[in-house]
């Protein structure tokens, strides 16, 4: 095999699993993103991909392959970026074991992120939240089993793979009622419950029974549930709650909006955000500042403390010329 081929095999063994041992989802993001790498530049360079050489993607190809995931397959920014940051990271791995190819490696790491809008987050209010926890048929299995997942979710904030991984011995009812997981990086994490979510799954875990390495979740066999059927459960939900509350229509409805309701529910009841950070996992504080920006009320509230402007509305005159038009720019 070629310095390209061995490379990237030994990324994936060496660098990912036995030194970073990063979770099987990072393996799959970076996999899937190589894989679309190499087959685009199989096809550029009119090889096959065991032939690639490092020196074949070169700086002008990731650019080009870049593009075409933007154009072509209609990714988004955050994707492209995303996708980015793999190839860097193989790259960063190759230029300690192949200093010979460094021109073409430091042109490649020189490719920058690209800029995107940041939209404020989607969340529910407490309303929309009631009229979508009552959806599901509590007469059924099911709807009494998504009725405990989704008040969990709504509840502490824990993302989809999160929900989905817990087992039953994960949860704990007893004085001091927490629900144990283990989050992004395999940080564990313990989130404390409320009353009526410990009511909730105190009846569900009474009638799902099982063992403590048995999941919280289950299919109807019996296996955890995947993150695409709780999406996929979800959207059903919303679809037969949006008639009993019209203004979940302009919501674009996920499991991630679910756990960004958590924040704010926790965010308007005073808590610091150094504490929601912590609640939701958040590997730095500056994420959860995104929920101080999407509050309107924490900004009226600022506004009623301030002193209100006395001075009279004018406008700016430039005195120079040169002035003048760059303020007519």
């Amino acid at each position: 095999m070629n310095a390209l081929a061995t490379t990237l095999q030994a990324f994936f063994t060496d660098r990912l699993l036995r030194e970073r041992q990063v979770s099987p989802n990072t393996v799959q993001a970076y996999r899937d993103t190589l894989r679309l790498l190499l087959i685009f530049a199989s096809e550029r360079r009119s090889k096959a991909p065991g032939k690639l050489g490092i020196d074949d993607l070169d700086a002008p190809l990731i650019g080009t392959f870049l593009d075409h995931l933007e154009k072509g397959r209609q990714n988004g920014v955050r994707t492209r970026n995303a996708r980015l940051a793999a190839i860097r990271s193989l790259f960063r791995y190759a230029a300690l074991r192949h200093p010979e190819h460094a021109a073409t490696i430091e042109r490649v790491l020189a490719i920058p992120s690209k800029r995107f809008e940041r939209r404020l987050v989607t969340w529910l209010n407490e309303t929309e939240i009631d009229v979508l926890l009552t959806a599901p048929d509590r007469a059924t299995w099911t709807g009494r089993r998504d009725t405990a997942l989704f008040s969990l979710a709504v509840q502490t904030g824990l993302r989809a793979s999160e929900l989905t991984g817990l087992n039953c011995a994960d949860v704990h009812l007893g004085a001091g009622a927490h629900v144990s997981c283990t989050g992004k990086g395999r940080k564990q994490r313990i989130t404390p419950l409320t009353s009526s979510t410990v009511a909730t799954l105190r009846e569900w875990i009474a009638e799902r029974g099982g063992q403590p390495a048995d999941p919280l979740f289950p299919t109807r066999t019996g296996r955890p549930l995947s993150r695409d059927a709780v999406e996929h459960r979800l959207a059903g939900y919303v679809s037969d709650a949006t008639n009993r509350c019209p203004s979940l229509a302009r919501k674009r409805l996920t499991m991630h909006v679910l756990r960004h309701s958590a924040a704010m529910r926790l965010l308007r009841a005073g808590i610091d955000t150094s504490v929601i950070a912590l609640w939701l996992g958040h590997e730095q504080i500056e994420t959860t500042q995104v929920y101080l920006h999407a509050d309107l009320q924490i900004k009226e509230r600022a506004l009623e403390r301030t002193a209100p402007i006395t001075s009279k509305p004018g406008r700016f005159r430039p005195t120079d010329k040169l002035l003048a038009f760059l303020e007519a720019l």
